[in-house]
């Protein structure tokens, strides 16, 4: 049983990385109302709080996880499901900017398409995750863990690259009137897993 729990830690710990991309937000506000921003705002902040709530549990599956003593199968299940459950999250947040329009800001239109496209591709990649996990093989150890290990890295690589555009749309007056949201605020400083 040795084998599993640190790799699955370090599954854990490159997971808690990559958490609620869209949720960096920048904490201040801004003085110039913009009704029409700040609208949009709203839009996309209450559509996003449900989803973080989704990613932040699932990060907490995986987190506990790695402090049981857990069997390769429970292993295999919970984080198939749990990458199951970010690809749906992300894919309804990219939903929810393309319903949103785009922001009332210089290049809104272009930092929506991007914004839009890269939580697709987020989604994407945790569902070709959660395909790797269910392909596991639980039978053999060694296997199984060289195979966790394998997910782990590119759950790393996942969590460090592709949130350019998310930062973009999330820059200036956007952030600012995001950050005047209840529902962003109250996503934003949800309790997250220890960062790796």
């Amino acid at each position: 049983m040795e084998g599993t729990n640190p790799v699955n830690k370090k599954l854990a710990a490159a997971l808690s990385g990559g958490a609620v991309l869209v949720l960096a937000l920048s904490g201040c506000t801004s003085d110039k109302g913009n009704d029409k921003l700040d609208a949009w705002a709203k839009q996309v902040c209450d559509a996003v709080q449900p989803q973080a709530k989704k990613i932040e549990a699932a990060n907490a599956a995986i987190q506990k996880q790695t402090s049981d003593n857990s069997t390769p199968d429970a292993v295999r299940k919970t984080d198939a499901q749990a990458f199951q459950d970010m690809s749906n999250a992300y894919k309804a947040i990219g939903d929810a900017v393309q319903k949103a329009g785009a922001p009332d800001v210089d290049n809104g239109a272009k930092k929506q398409t991007d914004a839009v496209k890269e939580l697709d591709d987020i989604a994407a990649s945790y569902a070709a995750l959660q395909k790797k996990v269910d392909a596991l093989d639980v039978k053999d150890q060694a296997k199984f863990a060289d195979g966790l290990k394998g997910i782990a890295t590119s759950l790393d690589q996942l969590s460090t690259s592709g949130n350019d555009a998310l930062k973009n749309l999330e820059a200036g007056d956007v952030g600012k009137a995001m950050a005047k949201q209840a529902s962003c605020k109250s996503a934003s400083t949800a309790p997250s897993p220890a960062a790796s």
